[in-house]
């Protein structure tokens, strides 16, 4: 077994802050992404959904100020939460695979 990956060694403290400092370098990275996503994701559903309470009659008569907010929220949240974490991913899976090459070189 390679040294340093065995499970009954205690990770020593610099090791846990450089994790912890990574961790904290990700999660930042994936909510800036996040929020850029969702508020180009709102505008992009706000557009159509106001737009075709204006022209359609169905939309007028049946999305009311609640039903739109809810359509433009929806789609903003759930752009938000999958750039951040799909950002996350990919962020972790890079640097796990550069200190992999570090440690075995």
């Amino acid at each position: 077994m390679a040294k340093g990956n065995s499970p009954l060694e205690r990770p020593s403290l610099a090791s846990l802050d450089q994790k912890l400092a990574f961790a904290k370098r990700c999660s930042h990275e994936g909510v800036l992404a996040g929020a850029k996503a969702a508020v180009v994701a709102s505008v992009a559903s706000a557009i159509p959904t106001l737009a075709s309470v204006r022209m359609l009659p169905w939309a007028r008569a049946n999305l009311n100020h609640t039903a739109q907010a809810l359509i433009i929220s929806t789609v903003t949240a759930a752009a938000y939460f999958i750039v951040a974490d799909k950002t996350v991913l990919a962020t972790a899976r890079k640097n796990s695979f550069k200190q992999r090459s570090n440690s075995e070189a």
